[in-house]
């Protein structure tokens, strides 16, 4: 049954009516009231307009031609010293292989050649490559005859070579008068160093013991080298035929590969030219270290940077560590590219086994070693 409405036609929902809360809005501010800024933030109707957050700092900004510079000289930094570390640890490595015995031998001095003038011996065995079987030839890494022999003077400015001939006899301690390439094959490094020094009345602070097993990788990771020359035919240990090596080069400019330039390098008799001997020989090895030094400062070098850099230490062996390799590579840089010198025998002589020997006077010798010292 339903319940009738009372009184006045009202129902007992419509008598007791809901109860709301009441809230007190903050008063808006009137159109003169805006703050500046926002009083031009309205349409022609007057509604505001939306107000965009503002960019957070730290977001992409507008490339410039600025920005993008600094971009890349980022990029080069960091490729740089992606390389520096490399370098470092790589030479880490193989400064522990280097004997104390050749320390000793060593005089000390000139730690960071870039500073301090510093004269630094380097050697190169004549072993062959391994897998190959040159008549008469030893393996890289065992008592070999050292195949260059060049001291380089550099620091503050100076750079200087002077090449020696290894067919030049000198007077090797504990065995009597010898060619001086004998002195590596019978006691090494610091046989060479001390024989070295003696001969020439000179100090020496560093050594470089060149690695040709890689060599070659060395120069193929810079993008090889260019080299300038007179005709070459050279037919090492027989020739590829005999398991040896062969090279034949025009008169003129070419580009080399790793196990070319070790070749050149290398080579004594030039079928080209028969009248060749060690001099040119050891001319050429300087125009090689000068391609070299060229071919380290292009732009297929800086793309392969940390490659070089890794690969650099590997092919050496020195007492000297990362850091001084560094400084020493950064005299180079900056010592220009000195003219050949070799010293120049005066004499052929016989040794007691029947072999021919250079001589080498006491005026020639003491104006070599001026004008080397002398960064001439």
């Amino acid at each position: 049954m339903t319940t009738p409405p009372e009184s006045g036609g009202r129902s007992r929902a419509d008598a007791d009516p809901p109860q709301y809360t009441r809230y007190r809005a903050r008063r808006r501010l009137l159109r003169g009231d805006e703050p500046a800024g926002l009083a031009g933030l309205r349409d022609e109707r007057g509604v505001r307009r939306r107000i965009l957050p503002r960019r957070r700092e730290g977001g992409w900004r507008k490339l410039t031609p600025k920005r993008a510079l600094l971009w890349l000289v980022a990029l080069v930094v960091a490729w740089l010293l992606l390389s520096l570390v490399l370098f470092l640890i790589s030479a880490q490595f193989e400064e522990q292989h280097e004997p104390s015995s050749t320390t000793i031998a060593l005089d000390g001095g000139g730690k960071f050649p870039l500073i301090s003038t510093s004269t630094i011996l380097v050697l190169g065995s004549d072993g062959r490559l391994p897998g190959t079987h040159g008549a008469g030839s030893d393996i890289i890494g065992q008592s070999t005859r050292s195949d260059t022999i060049m001291l380089i003077r550099a620091g503050f400015g100076t750079y200087s070579r002077l090449s020696i001939p290894r067919d030049t006899v000198v007077n090797i301690p504990g065995h009597g008068p010898d060619k001086i390439n004998a002195a590596y094959a019978y006691g090494g490094a610091p046989l060479a160093i001390t024989t070295i020094k003696e001969w020439l009345g000179i100090k020496i602070n560093h050594v470089v013991e060149v690695n040709f097993a890689n060599f070659p990788a060395f120069i193929d990771a810079i993008g090889g080298i260019t080299y300038s020359g007179s005709c070459v035919d050279s037919q090492i240990s027989g020739g590829t035929a005999d398991g040896g090596y062969s090279l034949v080069l025009r008169a003129g400019t070419h580009h080399l590969d790793g196990k070319q330039a070790l070749v050149l390098a290398r080579t004594r008799e030039n079928l080209c030219n028969p009248a060749e001997n060690d001099i040119t020989r050891e001319e050429r090895q300087q125009k090689i270290l000068n391609a070299v030094k060229h071919s380290l400062f292009s732009f297929h070098t800086f793309l392969h940077l940390p490659w070089v850099a890794w690969d650099a230490p590997q092919t050496i062996r020195s007492d000297m560590g990362g850091p001084t390799l560094l400084s020493l590579a950064a005299a180079i840089s900056t010592g220009g590219s000195p003219k050949p010198q070799v010293l120049t025998p005066s004499a052929f002589v016989t040794l007691p086994d029947g072999e021919s020997a250079l001589t080498v006077s006491d005026a020639e010798k003491r104006a070599a070693v001026q004008r080397f010292l002398s960064g001439g």
